[in-house]
């Protein structure tokens, strides 16, 4: 070996080294949660618990895609909310858990999830760092027996033991530890600065085509999304916090289709009349009356942000509308015929044109970091 050429080899080494024993969070950051980032969204208001610091995101990252988390070691939070299909799944009209079972409901979007008030489509939780523990103790979904069965599982695996202690300053694994990790991975999901985000509020009048900006004065107008989908002056979450009746799973239209996965990656459309004869007869899904035992909440809902709403079919709590074009013709007949619907919804009669522009405005509704969060949010390697 030539003189000195030791030395660099061992500064090699040691530069790996050190990479190799450098936090995750040094090597990997997820989406900023700086204004640029969550340009056009409210300010954003955490409970205490909710730390975005990188070594907490870190952790929760990797809880979020360990199948060990399940009781039998197959299932992860990453497999109903897929980071390359919006954090949801298009896989099924509704999720699908442990061994395979067919869950009630569609798997909703995590995207910008740390401005939700209200979590689940029935809204039965209001904390992310609560809210993360029931699908991990939920018979059909990782069906683990119980909190203590989980931490225990945590306390086995020597890869989490350095993490709990510098995340959380010398602690271990406890419900607090695990339920704050998987939120603070879970509210740096944030996918906002949109071109309609550059074109309402920062006055760049070249944001959207003309096309677009059509589809949003029918958003705002004669279509009526924007009651329950709201913009606001100075910012816009494009929902309103509330619960409404829209006939969702009440029969649907004639012309309405739905997506049926044939083998992985591949997907066809049906109409509801290609299956009516073998339409089995399950009661309609009560939704947030399971909550509230309010009679006038029967089959209400709540109303999902439409950010990024092009990523995220299939569409409704229970994935019955396959694509953006079928959820404007529903609302288009004025929603389904459910009992106690919201009066807001009448038939519109819109052209074939209001519809393109419709359209061409929910697709406008992308972050710009999205494609990004997307690619790189999963670990490169998961358990």
């Amino acid at each position: 070996m030539k003189p000195g050429l030791g030395r660099w080899w061992m500064l090699a080494a040691l530069l790996l080294l050190m990479l190799l024993a450098a936090p995750a969070s040094q090597l990997w950051r997820p989406a900023r949660t700086d204004r640029s980032a969550t340009y056009g969204l409210p300010p954003l208001n955490l409970p205490a618990d909710v730390v975005l610091k990188p070594a907490r995101i870190e952790l929760g990252r990797k809880l979020f895609f360990d199948r060990r988390l399940s009781f039998n070691g197959s299932m992860s939070c990453a497999m109903c909310h897929v980071p390359e299909e919006g954090f949801t799944s298009q896989a099924s009209r509704t999720g699908v858990g442990i061994e395979g079972k067919s869950l009630k409901r569609n798997a909703p979007s995590l995207l910008n999830v740390a401005w939700q008030t209200q979590l689940f489509h029935d809204g039965r939780e209001s904390a992310l760092s609560t809210q993360a523990w029931m699908p991990l103790l939920h018979a059909d979904e990782m069906a683990n027996p119980s909190i203590g069965f989980v931490l225990q599982r945590l306390l086995d695996l020597p890869d989490y033991a350095q993490l709990f202690q510098r995340s959380f300053a010398g602690r271990g694994p406890s419900m607090h530890t695990v339920g704050a990790a998987l939120a603070a991975f879970e509210a740096s999901l944030v996918a906002a600065n949109s071109r309609f985000d550059r074109w309402r509020y920062g006055a760049d009048s070249t944001a959207l085509n003309a096309l677009e900006q059509r589809g949003f004065v029918l958003f705002t107008g004669p279509a009526r999304c924007s009651l329950c989908h709201r913009v606001d002056t100075q910012h816009a979450l494009l929902a309103d916090g509330e619960f409404h009746v829209t006939g969702v799973g009440f029969g649907l239209p004639a012309a309405a289709t739905f997506s049926v996965a044939l083998a992985e990656g591949l997907h066809t459309l049906l109409r509801a009349a290609d299956v009516a004869a073998f339409d089995g007869t399950e009661s309609p899904d009560l939704g947030r009356y399971e909550i509230s035992l309010d009679p006038a909440d029967r089959y209400a809902f709540k109303t999902p942000s439409l950010r990024n709403v092009a990523h995220t079919p299939p569409y409704m709590h229970d994935g019955s509308l396959a694509t953006l074009e079928a959820v404007i013709e529903f609302y288009n007949q004025g929603g389904g015929p459910a009992p106690g619907k919201d009066a807001a919804l009448q038939p519109l009669a819109l052209s074939p044109a209001d519809k393109a522009a419709l359209l061409a405005f929910l697709r406008a509704l992308d972050g710009a970091d999205l494609p990004a969060l997307m690619a790189h949010s999963r670990p490169a390697t998961t358990p």
